[in-house]
């Protein structure tokens, strides 16, 4: 009996390392031999798993993407005494101000700085360039002799001094004190306004707000070109402020709305998808196969035009065949949302109700 029992006792010793999670029997010189190369490949971690999520989200999150988008400032910026309010605003917002020489002179631009590597579970297209954005700042001098050059010839053919075929699709114009320069010119003019010589006036920079208007109707419409106009250099940093935090979102919106839709075309395939997973009981299947039959919007509205009657329309998608997994009956899209989505692309009654059973 006395020596049966240090027997039990190695017994239920070696039960209780049966029982232990295989990590902790690896030993240190098991550390370095070719089976614990496999442990990671073998072991599944759930937190491992999503903490490439989680860094892509942190990545893209407003307040993280705005310390990697730079404004790059031209020296000529800070030659006036209210540019250190806007200095100050851009380093109070966290992202970076650079004085670099730019083309225009006088200018800012934005940059941004890409990851890298880019973090795992962000498509690349997140992170592409964005059309160059470029903000002039304008004396306000400067401004009224381009808007008496813009009243004078109206239509697409007159040309705007600041615009040339070198200048970024995306030109913003600011002014600071156009309101306060245009009262101080109007005394000025009234005194040398002559009967028989308008040309004086005009010289003189005399513009009327009216004036003023069109010449930015024009530049919106014609130029596609924003102007700003602003009373100090405070209200311009507030501006520029709003207007970096505009841009620091744009990967997180991509990111969180999907696949990005590029001029060519690319990601419309996707996006339609979504569009169509927005109706009520609508499940991925069944969005992939009008996705499928019709890739784009506009393929299935010249369908529908197609079509000779109303009734042929609303059935148009009804017996699409719905792809099931092994054992589930057949499917098709179903009359409902055939109608649903006829209705959707071609009534033009904005407050028709499409679902029946809302």
């Amino acid at each position: 009996m006395a020596r049966a029992g240090p027997g039990r006792a190695g017994g239920a010793r070696r039960g209780q390392e049966q029982l232990r999670p295989p990590t902790w029997e690896i030993s240190d010189s098991d550390a370095e031999g070719p089976a614990s190369a496999e442990t990671p490949a073998t072991t599944r971690d759930p937190a491992g798993e999503r903490r490439p999520a989680a860094e892509a989200l942190r990545w893209l999150r407003p307040w993280q993407a705005v310390r990697r988008l730079a404004v790059l400032v031209d020296p000529a910026v800070l030659e006036d005494a209210g540019a250190d309010t806007l200095m100050e605003a851009l380093h109070a917002l966290g992202c970076e101000p650079r004085v670099e020489p730019q083309r225009p002179a006088r200018s800012l631009r934005w940059s941004r700085a890409s990851p890298d590597p880019c973090p795992r579970g962000v498509p690349p297209e997140v992170w592409a360039e964005d059309e160059p954005h470029v903000l002039l700042l304008l004396e306000p001098e400067e401004f009224v002799r381009g808007v008496i050059q813009l009243t004078q010839v109206c239509g697409p053919t007159c040309s705007v001094p600041w615009v040339t075929p070198e200048s970024p699709a995306c030109l913003h114009l600011a002014v600071i004190g156009l309101d306060a320069y245009l009262w101080s010119q109007q005394p000025r003019a009234q005194e040398t306004q002559q009967p028989g010589r308008p040309a004086v006036t005009r010289t003189k920079g005399a513009v009327s707000w009216p004036e003023v208007e069109e010449a930015l109707v024009h530049l919106q419409l014609w130029e596609n070109v924003d102007v700003l106009l602003v009373a100090s250099w405070q209200e311009l940093s507030q501006h520029m402020c709003a207007f970096t935090k505009a841009l620091a979102q744009r990967p997180f919106k991509r990111w969180v709305a999907g696949e990005r839709v590029a001029r060519d075309g690319a990601g419309l395939r996707g996006a339609w998808w979504r569009q169509v997973r927005q109706f009520n009981r609508v499940s991925p299947a069944v969005a992939d196969t009008v996705v499928s039959a019709f890739p784009s919007p506009r393929l299935l509205q010249q369908v529908y035009m197609a079509c000779g009657t109303k009734q042929e329309r609303l059935a148009l998608l009804a017996d699409l065949p719905v792809k099931t997994g092994k054992g589930v009956p057949p499917r098709r899209v179903g009359p409902d949302l055939s109608r649903r989505i006829c209705l959707f692309l071609t009534t033009t009654d904005p407050d028709l109700l499409l679902d029946l059973g809302s």
